[in-house]
């Protein structure tokens, strides 16, 4: 983790720390779907793991699923590393699969990137759902990311995983087309400014 500094931007002055919205949910729920939609609602910069971890995928041969892991964790650091040198009143959206690693990793990486305010949206997808949605995109995703013989593991994965829960919760039912006004505006109604 880079240290963080002070920033200079007069927009952000006298605004104490830094403000967070996760895009938390199990992979093919629809997060980096609407990360980017909300991006585009809010300007707020969008983090996404798979958009740091894509371009080593694309350079790296033989890529094993330990290996995968390791440049997940990796760019999972660079995100709170950006997150950790942006001044103070910045508010980002990251989107990632945060149940890959232990609650407490992320509690570290958010005090350590000074965010004093974080906001989840869930997005809950049927077993099902992702299933299909995983298996239709698996010829467009990059060599190095896990195959068809991960789908068995994600269907288990939808039927138990969970919320961070590190502050409030919007549950964004993923089998429905997304309401991104009704999502900025519970963030509206739940960020301090």
């Amino acid at each position: 983790m880079s240290e963080s500094r002070e920033g200079v931007n007069a927009d952000t002055l006298g605004t104490p720390g830094k403000r967070v919205i996760l895009v938390n949910g199990i992979p093919a729920s629809g997060k980096s779907s609407l990360a980017v939609a909300l991006s585009a609602k809010t300007g707020w910069l969008p983090l996404s793991l798979d958009g740091i971890k894509n371009p080593f995928l694309q350079r790296i041969e033989g890529v094993d699923r330990a290996f995968n892991r390791k440049l997940g964790q990796a760019s999972y650091q660079v995100i709170w590393s950006i997150v950790a040198d942006a001044p103070q009143g910045s508010t980002f959206i990251v989107d990632a699969w945060f149940g890959f690693q232990p609650k407490e990793v992320l509690s570290d990486y958010l005090t350590q990137a000074g965010v004093t305010q974080i906001l989840e949206i869930w997005c809950q997808v049927s077993a099902e759902t992702a299933a299909a949605r995983y298996e239709a995109r698996l010829g467009e995703r990059v060599a190095g990311h896990l195959g068809a013989e991960y789908i068995p593991e994600l269907k288990i994965l939808a039927g138990k995983a969970q919320p961070m829960g590190l502050g409030p919760v919007y549950y964004s039912n993923q089998e429905f087309p997304v309401d991104i006004n009704a999502i900025k505006s519970w963030i509206d109604n739940n960020l301090t400014r």
